[in-house]
């Protein structure tokens, strides 16, 4: 047999006497049943849903054309400006222009959160950057 030390040897015991106290609770106590809170969507709710996410994606992506070639028309190659500055331009503008125009296509901005905030100056910012480019070769 091989010798156990000090540490080892009180190591292992109380994980044994805290098995066989969680083996005796577990037979007085029942443990309730998890309930999912994850609400099921209609069909309506589904198709609403997907029709706002092509709208916002459209929006975007059109906000971000302009973008590019106001951009463009504006400063040119942006070699004298900052470029961060530049995005913080287009991120601030292209964010109050879609509360503005998500009011009359019926989409609920108050609804928005972080992510899909995110979401559209994440396209936006891709478009801009894709027309910029194209436009500067």
């Amino acid at each position: 047999m091989s010798k156990q030390s000090p540490k080892s040897k009180s190591r292992k015991e109380p994980a044994k006497i805290t098995e066989a106290s969680v083996e005796s609770t577990a037979v007085n106590v029942e443990v309730p049943e998890k309930k999912s809170f994850i609400k099921q969507m209609t069909p309506e709710e589904k198709q609403k849903a997907h029709r706002e996410g092509i709208i916002k994606t459209i929006v975007s992506a059109i906000l971000g054309i302009l973008a590019g070639f106001i951009m463009f028309n504006q400063y040119g190659t942006g070699e004298d400006r900052i470029w961060y500055v530049i995005f913080m331009i287009v991120i601030g503008i292209t964010y109050y222009v879609q509360k503005l125009i998500y009011i009359p296509l019926k989409i609920n901005t108050k609804e928005f959160k972080f992510k899909d905030w995110f979401y559209v100056e994440f396209i936006v910012i891709d478009f801009f950057l894709v027309t910029w480019t194209l436009l500067l070769n």
